[in-house]
């Protein structure tokens, strides 16, 4: 989706982000407002890629990713902290995908298509980042099982100290506080 199209489906995606991260292990207590202004910032970016899974006309999935310069300053600032050349690298903002449409490859494709328009855009690197929750975190639904292996799979490493702090409004808290996100990494490129 790009232009008229993504400006189109913007509630519908912001609607998306708000489903998938209210669960564990985002907890996001979202809003419509936020998320449309958000989105907004891949109608505006050249390099940006919105992919959607379509269930017909109802969507269930979407993925994200734009250069990283023409992401929110905060996404960049843990690369500017070790010195790197943030120009170098594409962001993945998100990929959410409905439960019931999950484990049918719909994941892979995201990630295929990010890093094929990375590549065609002459990236070095390609990135995301992932709230880091406790083990023992109270709302960790049994049986929850973390997408590390997957990320893995996929050739992204966790970067030791490559950590980001955002502010959201956890679901049945009053107000925002401070999430730690742990910045993973695939170099694309020498």
């Amino acid at each position: 989706m790009t232009g008229a199209a993504l400006v189109a489906a913007l509630d519908a995606l912001a609607d998306l982000r708000i489903a998938v991260f209210g669960a564990f292990p985002y907890l996001y207590d979202g809003n419509r407002a936020y998320e449309r202004d958000y989105l907004t910032a891949y109608a505006q970016s050249p390099g940006a890629l919105v992919v959607g899974a379509y269930a017909g006309d109802r969507l269930v999935g979407a993925a994200t990713a734009a250069p990283m310069a023409d992401h929110a300053a905060e996404f960049a600032a843990p690369f500017r902290e070790k010195g790197m050349d943030i120009g170098r690298i594409y962001y993945f903002g998100e990929s959410v995908l409905l439960p019931d449409w999950r484990g049918r490859g719909i994941g892979h494709a995201f990630f295929d298509r990010r890093e094929a328009r990375a590549r065609e855009l002459g990236f070095a690197m390609a990135s995301f980042c992932a709230v880091v929750r406790s083990p023992d975190h109270p709302a960790r639904p049994s049986g929850y099982s973390p997408l590390d292996p997957f990320w893995h799979a996929r050739g992204f490493a966790a970067v030791e100290g490559l950590v980001g702090t955002f502010r959201w409004k956890d679901l049945g808290n009053a107000e925002e506080s401070d999430h730690s996100m742990q910045f993973w990494v695939k170099r694309l490129a020498p």
